[in-house]
């Protein structure tokens, strides 16, 4: 007996008891930024720290239940609760503390700021970590069916689930400042007609919907693959987007058609961007584009077979982050297995083509019906019938610097494309970049789909 009582005094010898011994963290909040209600977040985690030599006892570790409109829960050793006590921290060691959100509707279309905090209590003294969190309330549309006109608002976004379609004959359109939420592996499928009323202070954005960060301030528009993409099939037609912003899809934007006699699709100051294969391809459809942004893919950037396709004012760019891409930003089907498939009519004018692969996969274009006019390309090469006053072995200059994850397509100083367009091959609806800047305010035109802004 008297053995066993000298043991537990030498054990709790081994514990501070001084009001001078508290704890530190590795942050003093957990933020979730903007989570979806009604559904669980995903877990955030922070290091809880004992920094002397003896071991503490934390009496207690609770959320202290300050929200109502929220809950989080917390992980402490592998269990999950709101409550703990009597959790051992070994002298110059630490824990990790994990902590999840489940926020209840807000019924209210713009986010709600919810907050609660995390105690610990240790010898008497009492610390705090803030847990932070912006509710956001959506629209759920699971496998829906638009067969009729149907207007989507920005008033809350949309979270799509399944596949979300646009029958024959229907047209869904997208206000602007609307917001299209994509859960893994949704997607859109048109078969009647979409249009897209973005502006340039209120674009619309198509999106997966992690809207939390990958790492630090790192958000998840940095990852492909998140969703499915949009398809336009047969007999859609006369689609119009204006000012669309598109990431983080598989398979990027379809569009296919039957015949060329009618626009299948436009794209006026639109950017799509990101994918994990690429980010648009044309099968047959005649597609205008103009000041748009077409970047970032594991695979081509742009496919084009057959067709009519008019590309003006535009920057297709591909410095994709998950692999050293090695397919040529333009890929033109001419041939399959040997045949000739649909005749593609092709006009990039005005444009900026670049990244860190080759521009386009046919090197001579001669007997095609595709055109460069006006083009800045990395490779050096000639004018010839097909390549038409263009600028080669030019450097855009882009501000984006891959390792430091920023993908901003817009020319900086001493950029090659500045002042290199022809003003007759820039149309009315293309005078104003995706930013307001004026293309012939300076009397000549920069190409891509961005205006340069002097820096100083």
């Amino acid at each position: 007996m008297a053995l066993a009582a000298l043991l537990t005094a030498c054990i709790e010898d081994n514990f501070s008891t001084s009001t001078t011994d508290v704890l530190e963290f590795s942050t003093d909040s957990v933020k979730f930024d903007t989570v979806i209600t009604a559904q669980s977040t995903p877990t955030k985690q922070f290091v809880v720290y004992n920094r002397g030599k003896k071991q503490l006892r934390i009496s207690s570790i609770k959320m202290a239940g300050r929200s109502d409109k929220g809950h989080f829960y917390l992980n402490v050793d592998g269990v999950k609760g709101t409550e703990f006590h009597d959790v051992e921290v070994r002298g110059n060691d630490s824990i990790y503390v994990f902590v999840e959100s489940y926020l209840d509707e807000m019924r209210q279309d713009a986010p709600v700021e919810i907050s609660d905090l995390i105690e610990f209590e240790t010898n008497g003294v009492k610390q705090q970590v803030v847990a932070h969190a912006w509710g956001q309330d959506v629209v759920r549309l699971h496998g829906d069916t638009i067969g009729r006109s149907v207007h989507f608002t920005a008033d809350k976004p949309y979270l799509i689930y399944d596949t979300l379609f646009v029958a024959r004959g229907a047209t869904l359109t997208l206000d602007a400042g609307a917001t299209l939420l994509f859960h893994d592996k949704g997607a859109m499928r048109v078969a009647g007609r979409l249009v897209a009323n973005g502006t340039q202070e209120r674009p619309v954005v198509l999106r997966g919907d992690r809207l939390d960060h990958v790492v630090g301030t790192i958000n998840f528009d940095i990852m492909s693959g998140q969703w499915g993409g949009v398809i336009f099939t047969p007999p859609t037609r006369l689609n119009e987007l204006h000012h669309v912003t598109m990431s983080g899809s598989s398979i990027g934007m379809h569009v296919s058609a039957s015949d060329t006699l009618t626009r299948a699709l436009y794209l006026h100051n639109c950017v799509l961007h990101n994918a994990s294969t690429s980010v648009f391809t044309s099968g047959g459809a005649w597609v205008d584009a103009v000041g748009t942004e077409f970047s970032d893919a594991a695979e081509s950037v742009v496919n084009f077979i057959g067709g009519k396709v008019n590309l003006v004012q535009c920057t297709l760019a591909n410095y994709y982050l998950f692999k050293a891409p090695t397919d040529p930003i333009i890929f033109v089907y001419l041939q399959d297995d040997d045949h000739v498939v649909d005749e593609l009519k092709a006009r990039f004018d005005n444009c900026v083509i670049y990244g860190n692969t080759s521009e386009i996969n046919m090197g001579d274009l001669t007997g095609t019906d595709v055109m460069l006019r006006y083009c800045l390309l990395k490779s050096a090469g000639d004018d010839d019938a097909n390549f038409i006053s263009c600028v080669w072995q030019g450097d855009p200059k882009f501000y984006t610097e891959r390792e430091k994850y920023i993908f901003d397509y817009r020319l900086h100083d001493e950029s090659d494309a500045i002042g290199r367009g022809n003003p007759a091959l820039c149309p009315a609806s293309a005078r104003y970049d995706r930013y307001g800047q004026d293309r012939l305010a300076s009397g000549g035109v920069d190409l891509g789909a961005y205006t340069w802004i002097p820096e100083n």
